[in-house]
């Protein structure tokens, strides 16, 4: 009997040793491919930090999108988290993602130095980095994925010399509307408006006019800054906007005074509200960036580190604070005007329903929107 006691025992104590290396749930597993399972999911994992949703709807309303589309696609698990502008948020968030078992970070920072910081704290933990639209000066991500932000630039100061032409405009004076300081993008915009730009007031057929850059690309500020640059210069004849959140921050000023569509204003990001400004005269031209091949490009090299790969990029920028040159993947930006908003409605960017609303209904018709 008490051997038979004894049989029953060991074959209890066997089973359940079974059951806890089948079931994992406790954490505590001593199955070799449970564990090799575990370690399977945790490599699998990237995490995703993007800025804030007010400097531009992009960030929520593509961005996340299409890196959800193409995480899923690709079977890896992921966290998109946003910082909503908080340096200091972005930085726990970080922490919090490395701790919960992300082994690639994507970032699009604040500021330069607060990536830096959550960059060199993911890489002495051997998480991969990827900078992504926005480069981290100094920072030494792995990998930079964005568009080419000087040709951004480019476009815009060619649009709104192209718009100014069309008014006939004599002698123009050119205000600026610059991105935020601390973002090395929009250092790069001005770099590529300015090179357009810069010869028509050295040369004197345009008048350079007040010139402000925006903390933050904050649309609010950007509006105030603006009103105060009207005040100083009634005469403003263009409007270099770097984006669109601050080219309608100009333009409903520009409406207080009854002066919106005759003064030229550019933009940058497709937005729908961008694009609707374009539908309805008052803004001159956008800047559309194909986000979806965009954060495509990013979703591939990111799965690729996941898995453990090298991957190669298909050129390098310089960082100009480090010197080093940085792997890359740089998308070309394409200008849009009122006779081809119907691009980025065929690409799926915004889709007719959201932009040809109430009243822009007819402006997409004359645009041939369908």
């Amino acid at each position: 009997m008490r051997k038979g006691i004894l049989s029953l025992t060991a074959a209890a104590a066997a089973l359940a040793l079974g059951l806890t290396a089948c079931g994992g749930d406790s954490g505590q597993t001593t199955s070799t491919s449970t564990a090799s399972a575990t370690e399977a999911a945790k490599a699998g994992k990237v995490g995703v930090i993007l800025p804030d949703s007010k400097s531009s709807a992009r960030w929520e309303t593509a961005d996340r999108k299409y890196l959800e589309e193409a995480f899923k696609a690709a079977g890896v698990q992921y966290d998109i988290q946003n910082a909503q502008n908080d340096k200091t948020a972005f930085q726990t968030i970080a922490d919090q993602m490395i701790t919960n078992g992300a082994t690639v970070l994507m970032i699009v920072n604040l500021d330069s130095g607060t990536g830096k910081t959550v960059i060199e704290k993911a890489k002495s933990q051997g998480v991969a980095t990827i900078d992504y639209d926005r480069l981290t000066l100094g920072g030494g991500a792995a990998y930079y994925v964005s568009f080419d932000n000087t040709k951004v630039g480019t476009l815009q100061g060619e649009g709104l010399s192209k718009c100014l032409t069309d008014k006939k405009a004599d002698k123009p004076i050119v205000a600026y509307l610059n991105g935020s300081p601390t973002d090395n993008n929009a250092t790069l915009f001005k770099a590529g408006y300015d090179g357009v730009l810069k010869p028509k007031f050295d040369g004197g057929e345009y008048v350079k006019g007040p010139e402000q850059s925006v903390p933050e690309w904050d649309n609010t500020q950007a509006g105030t800054l603006f009103e105060q640059m009207l005040t100083e210069q009634p005469k403003i004849a263009g409007v270099l906007a770097a984006n669109d959140g601050l080219g309608n921050a100009a333009i409903t000023v520009l409406k207080k005074n009854k002066l919106n569509g005759k003064v030229p204003v550019t933009g940058q990001d497709a937005t729908v509200q961008g694009l609707q400004n374009i539908l309805s005269g008052d803004q001159c031209m956008t800047v559309y960036k194909a986000v979806k091949k965009e954060a495509d490009a990013a979703a591939k090299l990111a799965v690729a580190l996941a898995k453990g790969e090298k991957p190669t990029a298909s050129s390098s920028v310089k960082d100009p604070e480090s010197g080093q040159d940085v792997p890359a993947e740089l998308m070309e930006p394409q200008a849009i005007y009122f006779d081809n908003v119907k691009d980025v409605v065929a690409d799926g960017y915004v889709t007719k329903e959201e932009l040809c609303t109430g009243d822009f209904a007819a402006k997409c018709t004359e645009a041939g929107i369908s």
